[in-house]
Formats: C-alpha cells, structure tokens, sequence
C-alpha cells in the first residue's frame, strides 16, 4: 500500500466517524477516476451537508476523470486535525480553513500558492479577497463569506421586537430567561475555543474595541476592549444563558423555541431555516454602541503534499464558475467568494439576507492586525485571561493589562 493509498483510507475512516447524521454516508472509492479528497466543517452540519454533497455530486456528475469525495470535520476539531495530517506528509487535497487557520498554514508552508492557476482578471471576487493573498501571493480562495447580526425569534421577545441598545439586550435576555427558555447564548469554554474568539471579539468590535490599531500596535488593554469584556461578563452573569452549552447545543435550543437571541453568523440563520422552516426567525443589527462586528470568511485551499493538484485545481475552478457560486450561495446562506446577485426569490424565501448583506459593509477581521499569523497565540492567551474574568471574578481591565503583557514578552519577541 502505497502513502497516497494509505492517507485515502485514513481519511475515508475519519470521514465515517464523522458522519454519524442521517443521510451523512461514506462514498466508496472511486475505481476508476482521479480521487480529491475535501475536508470541510460543513459536511457535518445539519441541512447545509445535504446541500454541499449535492454540489459535489453535480461536480462529479459533469467528470470523466475526477471524483471528489467529501471528508467530514467539526469546527472544534478540524484545524488540529488537518495540521496533524499535514505535518505528517497526508491529509485531504482540498480543504475549507476558517480565516484564522488559513494564515496559519501558509505561514507553515502545507498550501500552495495559487497565482498561476487563479487569476485577478478571470472573476469578479468580492472585497475581503484581498485578504487571502499574503505578501502579494494567492494561496486561497473564498469559500464563503458573511458577518454577524442579532438573531431573534419574535414570539418569545415582549412585543415582539429586538432590543436597540446594550443595557435593554440584558434586560429582554433577563426577561424571557424561564421554563427552560433562555434568553441568549453565547461561548465561554477553552473547548470551542475558535468560536469563543469569534463571541467576544462581537462583544469587543460592538464596544468600538480593535486587539491593535492599523499600524500593528497592540491595544488589548485599551479602555474599548475593556469595555467589550465588561459587557461580556454582565451578560455572563445575567443568569440569561444557558452555561456551559456548547453552540451545537444553544443553536438546537434556538431551532426548538427555547432560545430567544444569539448573535451568529448568516450561515446559521440558513441552518435554523432548514432545520425549523416554519420557526419564526428575523434578524436585525446587533444591539451594541457600534455597528461594527466580526467577519466570517472560510478560504478554499490546497495542500502542499497532494499528489492529485491538477484534480484539485479543476474542482477549485469548477466551484469560481458563476452558476455554482450561485449554487453555493443558496445552498448555505452566505456570500460566495465571487459577486453573484442575489435573486428576488432568494430574498423572499430567505428576508434576513437584507440584514447580513446590510451589515456587511461593518465586518471586522478577527484576526489581529500586524499580527495575522500569531494570531492564534494571541487567541489562546487572551481567551484565557477572558476566562479568569467571567469564572474567577478578575477585575476587566487587569485581565487585559495582563493578557498585552503576556502577548508582547510571548508572542511578539519570538
């Protein structure tokens, strides 16, 4: 059995212990095409995986040569995951990375540069693809994009309508927090350490707070980061949420009619669609001082030790064509990485769009600026201080103090 043998039967048995939804099976090899294999968080997602394997098969349908097989990851696991597999000369051909991990594997070297098989000049891609490019070189591409925004179900609000502001947010969470009904939820454990990055870096741009300015200067201690926190921890406090749940679990909830807001991303107003077609769900602009929230971006990338990049690249070409960014864009209620407009009955069958596509023009990267790719050591060292706040009652701004000066004798003197 040769090492590309041995990765596909590795991957294919991943893929199965993954998968464990119905309708989530393991296709068998392929006997007689090329095999690219495609790693995404995605595949183990309610309705959306349905979705995404119908575009594939689309994919493999319109092949002679290339069958791609889709390889099932959660969110929690997959980077660590796919890192391993990397570093040890395997893992999957194709794979979907969350912008934070995207910059960390190029900064060790396991994707290949893009330039020579993607041009500028062939699509028209959206804004932030700009941010897929690293010292002027392509390594990816965008998958899908959206931001965050206040998600609500009306039946459970008084009056049926969000809270405006911060101070009335906890006071309508307090409110309808009974019964086994929750107000909102939100990430506050090292598990789901990626989305509790994601929650309080909403809390923190929502305050007006950056982690550095625009010319790469920390600000993690700054009085609008500390202030982020502190809302943090009275919404922790509130007794409103249920915690400890992880998002799998509170975004249940909310598909249930037990919860009654969360702040999430535009993908997972698509999910509760699918999942509860008639739970009444709205959107409206997250109730902070700023308009201002995180961006979600999922980069399309290609790893270095793939022996199948000719294969890899088509599919990666096939999925840029407008029909079948259209295709991805309906199927997970995002932006795709090229501008496709959106249908009016897209618009009527999906309202909350025009909110996510409003707020759009205030995502904010929640990677560091100056500091992409330490990034994730910026992350853990932060959240861990986030921690000490919420469950060890620290004063905010101490927590912050100690986190920039942890950061800076770390991080930024290596």
């Amino acid at each position: 059995m040769n090492r590309r043998q041995l990765n596909l039967g590795l991957l294919s048995a991943a893929s199965a212990a993954a998968m464990s939804g119905p309708g989530l099976s393991t296709p068998a090899l392929a006997q007689s095409k090329v095999v690219v294999t495609f790693a995404a968080a995605i595949f183990t997602e309610a309705g959306r995986a349905e979705r995404m394997r119908a575009i594939i098969e689309k994919f493999n349908a319109s092949q002679d040569k290339i069958e791609v097989q889709p390889v099932a990851m959660t969110f929690a696991t997959m980077a660590n995951t796919v890192f391993t597999q990397m570093g040890g000369g395997g893992g999957p051909d194709v794979i979907r990375f969350d912008y934070i991990d995207f910059y960390a594997a190029v900064a060790a070297k396991r994707i290949i540069q893009l330039d020579d098989y993607i041009k500028d000049a062939d699509y028209k891609f959206r804004a932030p693809d700009k941010g897929l490019k690293v010292e002027g070189k392509r390594y990816g591409v965008i998958f899908d994009t959206t931001g965050y925004a206040l998600l609500y179900n009306p039946t459970l609000l008084p009056g049926g309508t969000p809270p405006k502001t911060f101070d009335e947010f906890v006071r309508t969470a307090k409110a309808v927090t009974k019964d086994g009904t929750f107000g909102f939820a939100f990430r506050a454990t090292m598990a789901e350490r990626a989305g509790f990055w994601q929650d309080v870096c909403n809390f923190v741009y929502g305050f007006g707070g950056r982690w550095s300015d625009d010319g790469g200067k920390l600000t993690i201690n700054s009085a609008k980061v500390v202030e982020g926190v502190k809302a943090y921890k009275t919404m922790y406090d509130a007794g409103a949420t249920p915690k400890g749940a992880d998002a799998a679990t509170y975004r249940r909830m909310f598909w249930e009619g037990k919860l009654a807001m969360e702040v999430d991303n535009g993908g997972v107003a698509a999910i509760f669609n699918q999942q509860a077609p008639s739970l009444p769900l709205k959107a409206a602009f997250s109730p902070f001082p700023s308009r201002d929230q995180g961006l979600i971006l999922t980069a399309l990338a290609i790893n270095a030790n793939t022996k199948v990049k000719d294969a890899s690249i088509t599919f990666t070409r096939w999925l840029l064509q407008p029909e079948n960014q259209r295709l991805i864009q309906d199927a997970l209620g995002t932006n795709s990485g090229v501008e496709v407009a959106r249908t009016a009955e897209e618009r009527a069958r999906q309202p909350w769009l025009e909110v996510y596509d409003e707020q759009s023009a205030h995502s904010v990267s929640q990677l560091v600026t100056g500091h992409e790719v330490k990034t994730p050591e910026i992350q853990q060292i932060v959240l861990e201080q986030v921690l000490k706040v919420l469950q060890g009652g620290m004063d905010p701004q101490k927590a912050m103090d100690d986190a920039q000066r942890i950061v800076e004798r770390r991080v930024l003197r290596q």
